[in-house]
């Protein structure tokens, strides 16, 4: 990724005030971006957003991305060259709770965003954020390939799957056409693995409950220790995404499909595995108990195939996942000291790029 790529640019984030949005409206801000942003009110608190101070170096837009003629009136007024959409009910529990938020906010807020982008001129990318969860999860050993078969057993994972399909059909029936009289945005979308990283509060996830256990002093409670997914460090993720925009933005359609940005083999570990390693880096008394009482269905065993993004974006992961779970609560043990999150964050993005750099990534 070139760093002067993203310089002058107008970006939109939706869901900017999510743990993710709010380190990518950051990130972009330091690479010089004119950032907007579109979301609900921040979930949790405290959460990162406030903490960063997003207002005074993004413009803020708080609505529901549901609200088709706000949306609508919003990218008219700001009028951005590159969308990252990040917008969702991102949790699996949650979606089990409430489906239906959760479908009209992952599959809907989809459509809305799409329908009014291809009224909107001034637009030249699109990157819909989705998961890894997205595909039918078969179990098996090897890792999911951006041309297998999408499905979902969860609420969450399921309309995940529909926002790529509604993604697909919008960019052939659209844009990518090939007529003159449509507006050629060039759109992808990105599944990424786990991600970790300072400044998430969210509920039921399994660094946020680790946290809120070692302030209470008490042990934390795992659910399902032996599941095993593809974790990797926040800016390995982030960074990805945006190496994506830069070749859409400049290599047009050559890049407008599907994307893998996970981990490779020594990134997959099991629950287990991974508080394991966070209380023996948090020292103390950290420990952990399993949940004995028996949880909604979420799958055992998932893993991403990244070759694709390896080869044609020439991406990886620039922290091991021991490196990545050290930053993560470093992050944490700073801002439980007094540090301020801007400035956490700020100083890691900044020592991710001289390791990215020094290490040929």
């Amino acid at each position: 990724m070139e760093k002067e790529f993203f310089k002058g640019k107008k970006v939109l984030i939706t869901g900017h005030t999510g743990f993710k949005g709010a380190w990518l409206s950051l990130l972009l801000n330091k690479l010089g971006a004119q950032v907007f942003g579109y979301a609900l009110n921040p979930p949790t608190s405290p959460n990162l957003y406030d903490l960063v101070h997003g207002e005074k170096f993004i413009e803020s837009y708080i609505a529901d991305i549901r609200d088709f003629e706000r949306l609508k009136d919003f990218i008219k007024e700001t009028q951005p060259q590159i969308i990252i959409h990040l917008a969702a009910q991102s949790l699996v529990k949650a979606s089990y709770k409430d489906p239906r938020f959760t479908y009209e906010t992952n599959v809907m807020g989809t459509v809305n965003l799409l329908e009014v982008a291809r009224n909107t001129k001034s637009i030249k990318v699109i990157l819909n954020v989705t998961t890894d969860k997205c595909y039918e999860n078969k179990e098996w050993v090897w890792g999911y390939r951006e041309d297998d078969v999408l499905g979902g057993h969860d609420p969450y994972s399921n309309s995940k799957a529909c926002s790529e399909l509604i993604t697909a059909s919008y960019r052939n029936a659209f844009f990518n056409t090939g007529e003159k009289e449509t507006n050629e945005i060039v759109v992808a979308t990105a599944r990424s693995g786990n991600i970790i990283g300072g400044g998430d509060w969210s509920q039921n996830r399994l660094v946020p409950d680790f946290i809120r256990s070692m302030q209470a002093q008490e042990d934390v409670v795992i659910r399902n220790p032996g599941s095993t997914r593809p974790w990797q460090f926040i800016l390995d993720s982030l960074f990805g995404y945006l190496t994506l925009v830069e070749k859409l933005y400049t290599e047009d359609q050559d890049y407008a499909e599907s994307w893998n940005f996970g981990p490779g083999d020594a990134h997959n570990k099991s629950v287990r595995w991974i508080v394991s390693e966070l209380c023996r880096n948090w020292g103390g008394n950290a420990s952990y108990k399993i949940e004995e009482k028996k949880n909604e269905h979420e799958a055992k065993f998932l893993k991403l195939d990244s070759s694709k993004a390896k080869s044609r974006l020439d991406w990886s992961n620039v922290y091991s996942l021991e490196e990545g779970i050290l930053q993560t609560v470093e992050w944490y043990k700073a801002y439980l000291k007094g540090k301020m999150a801007r400035e956490l964050c700020e100083f890691q993005i900044d020592e991710f790029m001289k390791i990215k750099n020094l290490r040929g990534k």
